[in-house]
């Protein structure tokens, strides 16, 4: 599946989504988010992929909303992204996918940009990236999901920091702040979100989603709710093929074969 702005190649259990308008800086429009969501549907729809890869062509990630093209009609930001069709939470389709995905940021993530990532579960940068969200600078707020991610991420006081100031951080300091989880070279930033994904996609898959879930969903929940969340999780676990099949092959000292059963 390609679109002009974003491609889905799917082979085995890894599923790639790549942001393909490098000439724009890789700038969200709305064809960009309804194929998006499009191809999220296809991904949570094909049990063979365990796990999905988010990059993105040229210099940098994304460096946000293409106002260009969505305030040709319309001078307010919200009003322009409504008219076009662009929901509130445009990225959920992707937080909300059964399989975990890995973001492969580079240059810059600006605004949108950086919201899509949030929505991922694991992000890597390479080295010289940088991340913001500037739009206090236009008297605006961060109308992707930014100020609700970004503190259950690196924390409420990092997260205002970053919100309030719009200042730009660096891939290092993301590291420090636990908004990334590894710093790479450039020509390394690709194999290394596909040996991320790789190591994922050789665990029980039934596994992995659940803990996506129960990690996922217990964030929301009080405490004493979230753990009981997650015995009921464990308890579905245990009725599976797959549970079996990896206790077997640790007993046996072997590879597990999981079938996602």
């Amino acid at each position: 599946m390609r679109g002009q702005t974003l491609s889905l190649e799917t082979g085995g259990a890894l599923a790639r989504l790549t942001l393909s308008r490098p000439e724009t800086g890789n700038a969200i429009d709305a064809a960009l988010v309804a194929h998006l969501t499009r191809a999220c549907d296809a991904i949570s729809a094909d049990d063979a992929v365990r796990v999905v890869v988010l990059s993105a062509e040229g210099d940098a990630f994304s460096r946000g909303w293409d106002w260009d093209a969505l305030l040709v009609e319309k001078t307010d930001p919200v009003a322009a992204l409504r008219g076009h069709g662009i929901p509130p939470n445009p990225f959920g389709c992707l937080s909300d996918l059964p399989q975990p995905v890995v973001c492969a940021l580079q240059g810059e993530a600006i605004g949108a940009g950086l919201e899509l990532a949030l929505a991922c579960d694991v992000r890597i940068a390479a080295e010289g990236a940088r991340v913001w969200l500037p739009e206090v600078s236009l008297g605006l707020l961060p109308l992707a999901g930014g100020t609700q991610r970004l503190p259950r991420l690196v924390g409420r006081g990092k997260a205002l920091e970053m919100i309030l100031t719009g200042e730009p951080v660096t891939a290092d300091e993301a590291l420090r702040i636990g908004l990334v989880s590894a710093v790479v070279s450039r020509e390394h930033l690709d194999g290394e979100a596909a040996g991320i994904a790789q190591r994922i996609a050789e665990r029980g898959p039934l596994a992995v989603r659940y803990a996506k879930e129960a990690v996922s969903h217990g964030l929301e929940m009080p405490l004493e709710q979230a753990l009981r969340f997650e015995t009921d999780l464990t308890i579905i676990l245990q009725t599976t093929e797959d549970r079996a099949e990896g206790v077997k092959a640790f007993l046996e000292k072997r590879t597990p074969d999981f079938k996602g059963k």
